[in-house]
C-alpha cells in the first residue's frame, strides 16, 4: 500500500512528509538539501517498538497523549470530567503552492487538529503551526505548535543562547546522547535567561549541518529536545499557558505560535544567514530605510531630564555626526526617579519651561530627528493612571501587589488598556515631532490575575495586546521607527521583529561583554536589528579596558548608537568619534544588507565579522587577547581567515590600497597588527 508523500521546498533545501503506515499520524521523510528526500527515509526506526507502541517511536510530526502515551506527546486535551488524551484519524489533506495542511479529527473527544506548514520564500524557512477547532467544551493542558525530528548518529550537540539580566544571547552548546534538555521562560516575555531559538547538529566533531528552530511568541514559552533511544532528537516547542490550561470552547479555533523550522549545510553560521535572510523578510519595504545613527542621553542623564542639559549633549551629538537624538526615561511629570511617573505620558513643564515642542524644535533645528522613550506597560502606584484605573493592573484578588522596580504592569490583554496605550501614543506622536520611539518593558508579571474574568488566557491576551499596538503603530505612524526593549534583551522574538525596526540586545554596553553578546545574537538575529552603543561603561563581567575604536567597530557591527556623556570626551575623542561615525555611514547597507559571517569567536585572541554585499567587503577586527610580547619581540600580525569569497578575484584595501587575491585571504587571512594602542580595526575591501 502506498502512503501519502507531500514534499515542500525552500530556496535550497526540502522538507518531505508523509503519513505513517504504522497509524493515523504524519511523520518526517527527509529534510535538508535539495533531493535527500530521493531514497529510503534515514528516519524510519519506527517498527523497534519493545515497551512502547509505534507511535512513541515515530518521527511523528505532532501527536496527542492517548495515541503517543510514554515518550511525549504536542497535544494534552482533556474534557470538563478530567478524561485525558486523544485518538484522532486522519480525515484529508490541502495542499498548494508552498503550503500544507493536513487534518486530524477525534470525533469522540470533539476535536479537530490541523497541521500547518508553509514555506517562506527567498529563504530556507518552514513555518509550521497548529490549529484546533472543538465540538464541545475541552481543556488544553498541552498545546505545542510542532515537534521537529533531526537523525543523529552520535548524540546531538545543541546550541542556544544563555544569559540573565546585562548577559544575554551567551552561545552555549550542550552534548545530548539521552534524556531531555528544556528551557523556557514563564516571566511574559521571552526573557533574559533564554532565547526562544534552538540549533541542533550530529554530535560528531566538526561543525557539520545545523537543523533551527525558533518560537514565533512574545509570551510564557518552552523548546523541549529529547535524546530518544532510536538514535533521534525530537524537539518540541510551543507557548505555556499561564493557567495551565486553556479552555477552548465549542466552535471556536485556537491557532498555536508559528515556530519557523530551518537548515543549513553550512553550520551554524551558515544556519545564523538563513535566520538573516528571513529576518530581512520580515522587515519587508522598511529593511531598506537607513538605521539612523542615534544618540540617547540616558548614560549621560539618568532621570536628571532637563531641556538644557539635553540640547548640550545633542549638540555635541550633531557636531560628530549623530542623525538621532532620543530622551530616554525621566521626561515626564513625576519622574525624578523610579518610583513615578509612569502612566502619566505628559512631558514635565518644569524640565521644559518653553514647551516640549519648542524643545523638540530645538533638537531638530540642530538637524537631528528627534525620539522618545516610553514604557507603554508599566504604571507607578501613586500615578493619576492609577488612582483612577486600580483595576487595570494584573492583580490577584485579597492578595498584595508586589512592586517589581517600584511599578506594576497593566494589563494589556484588556481592550480598554489597549486603547488607553494607542491613545496616549497617538498623542504624543501627533502632539509632537517624533521620529522614533523606544518602547521598553522593565518588569515582568507577577499577581498574574483578572478578578472577576472567568476562564481567560491571559498570556496569550496580553501578547495579542501588545501586537496591537505595535500592528496600530506601523499603519497609524508609519514614519516612525520602533525600537524593541525589555530590560535589554527581554523580548526578542520574531513576532517583534516583525513590527519593530530595531531591537535593543542588552542594557550592557562595556566593550568585551558586548562583544560576547552580539556574537550570541549574531547567531540567531539579523545585523539590521541589533542596536549597540558606544558607551563609557566599564566591563561588568570582563573588565579589561578598550580603546575607543574597540567600541565603536564593535558597535558598527550592527545599527551604531553612542550613549557616553559627550560633555565628558575631550576635543580629540570626538573627532575621532567623528571619524568612526563617518566610516560608518559609508558602509552600513553592507553591515545591514550583505551576507554576514562570523569569524572566530570572542574567546579567541583575535576574531570578527565579516560582512559582503556587491563588491564590497567589509570586515570588522577586534583584538581580545595578548599582544604575544608585540612589539618588543618579532612575531607575525594576526591573521582573520574570510569565506565565501571568490579565490580567483582580487580585492583591494580601500585606506591602504593593498591588494590580495582571494584566494590569499581565504587561505592566509587578513593580518592585523595589534598593540596596546591599536586593538580594532574596520578594513573595507572591493572587488576588482
Amino acid at each position: 500500500m502506498t502512503h501519502p508523500r507531500w514534499t515542500l521546498r525552500t530556496e535550497h533545501t526540502t522538507y518531505t512528509v508523509r503519513l505513517s503506515q504504522d497509524g493515523p499520524w504524519a511523520e518526517l521523510d527527509a529534510w535538508g538539501p535539495a533531493g535527500v528526500e530521493d531514497g529510503p527515509s534515514a528516519l524510519d526506526w519506527s517498527h523497534r517498538t519493545h515497551f512502547v507502541t509505534p507511535a512513541d517511536a515515530a518521527p511523528a510530526e505532532y501527536l496527542p497523549y492517548g495515541l503517543r502515551p510514554f515518550t511525549g506527546a504536542e497535544l494534552v486535551a482533556a474534557t470538563p470530567a478530567g478524561e485525558r488524551g486523544s485518538w484522532w484519524e486522519f480525515t484529508g489533506a490541502e495542499e498548494s503552492e508552498g503550503a500544507l495542511r493536513l487534518a486530524f479529527t477525534d470525533d469522540v473527544l470533539g476535536l479537530r487538529t490541523v497541521l500547518c506548514y508553509e514555506t517562506v520564500p527567498g529563504t530556507d524557512v518552514i513555518l509550521r503551526w497548529t490549529e484546533h477547532t472543538a465540538t464541545r467544551e475541552l481543556r488544553l493542558e498541552r498545546l505545542d505548535s510542532a515537534a521537529v525530528n533531526v537523525p543523529v548518529t552520535a548524540g546531538a550537540r545543541l546550541t542556544y543562547l544563555t544569559g540573565q539580566w546585562s548577559q544575554e544571547f551567551q552561545r552555549t552548546q550542550l552534548h545530548l546522547t539521552r534524556g531531555t534538555f528544556t528551557m523556557g521562560s514563564t516571566q511574559g516575555v521571552p526573557g533574559h535567561a533564554y532565547a526562544p531559538w534552538l540549533a541542533v547538529q550530529d554530535g560528531t566533531p566538526g561543525d557539520g549541518p545545523a537543523y533551527g528552530v525558533a518560537l514565533e511568541w512574545a509570551g510564557n514559552w518552552h523548546i523541549t529536545a529529547e535524546a530518544e533511544p532510536g538514535g533521534a532528537i525530537r524537539v518540541r516547542a510551543g507557548r505555556v499557558p499561564h493557567e495551565g490550561a486553556v479552555v477552548l470552547t465549542p466552535g471556536t479555533t485556537l491557532t498555536t505560535p508559528r515556530l519557523a523550522c530551518a537548515f543549513s549545510p553550512e553550520g551554524l553560521d551558515g544556519l545564523s544567514r538563513v535566520w538573516h535572510h528571513y529576518e530581512r523578510r520580515l522587515a519587508g519595504d522598511r529593511l531598506h530605510r537607513p538605521r539612523k545613527v542615534l544618540y540617547n542621553s540616558w548614560e549621560a542623564t539618568g532621570f536628571d531630564v532637563d531641556a538644557a542639559g539635553q540640547l548640550e549633549l545633542a549638540k555635541v551629538a550633531a557636531d560628530i555626526g549623530a542623525e538621532l537624538f532620543v530622551v530616554d526615561d525621566g521626561w515626564f511629570t513625576g519622574r525624578a526617579d523610579d518610583t513615578g511617573g509612569l502612566g502619566d505620558w505628559h512631558p514635565d513643564p518644569a524640565a521644559f519651561p518653553h514647551g516640549f515642542d519648542r524643545f523638540v524644535e530645538d533638537v531638530r533645528g540642530l538637524g537631528l530627528d528627534f525620539g522618545l522613550w516610553v514604557e507603554p506597560e508599566a504604571v507607578s502606584p501613586g500615578s493619576r493612571l492609577h488612582t483612577e484605573h486600580p483595576d487595570w493592573v494584573y492583580r490577584v484578588e485579597g492578595r498584595p501587589a508586589r512592586l517589581v522596580r517600584n511599578q506594576l504592569l497593566l494589563d494589556l490583554g484588556r481592550p480598554d488598556v489597549q486603547d488607553f496605550v494607542i491613545g496616549t501614543l497617538d498623542r504624543l506622536l501627533g502632539t509632537y515631532a517624533v521620529d522614533y520611539l523606544k518602547w521598553d518593558m522593565n518588569r515582568p508579571p507577577t499577581e498574574r490575575g483578572r478578578p472577576g474574568a472567568g476562564a481567560v488566557d491571559l498570556d496569550a491576551e496580553h501578547v495579542a495586546g501588545y501586537l496591537r499596538v505595535l500592528d496600530h503603530l506601523r499603519t497609524a505612524h508609519p514614519h516612525v521607527t520602533v525600537e524593541g526593549c525589555a530590560g535589554g534583551g527581554g523580548r526578542v522574538d520574531p513576532l517583534t521583529l516583525a513590527r519593530t525596526d530595531v531591537v535593543w540586545p542588552s542594557d550592557n554596553t562595556a566593550p568585551l561583554d558586548r562583544l560576547s553578546i552580539q556574537y550570541g545574537f549574531l547567531h540567531a538575529h539579523a545585523p539590521h536589528v541589533m542596536s549597540s552603543w558606544v558607551t563609557d561603561a566599564p566591563g561588568v563581567f570582563d573588565p579589561r579596558p578598550r580603546s575607543l575604536a574597540f567600541r565603536f567597530v564593535n558597535a558598527m557591527c550592527g545599527v551604531l548608537g553612542i550613549g557616553a556623556d559627550l560633555r565628558a570626551w575631550s576635543p580629540e575623542e570626538r573627532a575621532e568619534a567623528a571619524r568612526w561615525i563617518a566610516r560608518y555611514k559609508e558602509i552600513r547597507d553592507v553591515v545591514h544588507l550583505g551576507e554576514a559571517r562570523l569569524l572566530g569567536s570572542p574567546d579567541e585572541p583575535t576574531c570578527g565579522v565579516q560582512y559582503d554585499f556587491g563588491e564590497r567587503t567589509v570586515v570588522a577586527a577586534l583584538s581580545t587577547g595578548r599582544l604575544d610580547g608585540a612589539p618588543l619581540v618579532p612575531g607575525r600580525p594576526a591573521r582573520l581567515r574570510l569565506r565565501g569569497l571568490d579565490p580567483a578575484a582580487r580585492y583591494r584595501d580601500t585606506a591602504t590600497g593593498t591588494t590580495y587575491g582571494g584566494a590569499h585571504l581565504l587561505h592566509y587571512g587578513l593580518p592585523f597588527a595589534w598593540s596596546a594602542g591599536h586593538d580594532a580595526d574596520l578594513v573595507v575591501l572591493t572587488r576588482e
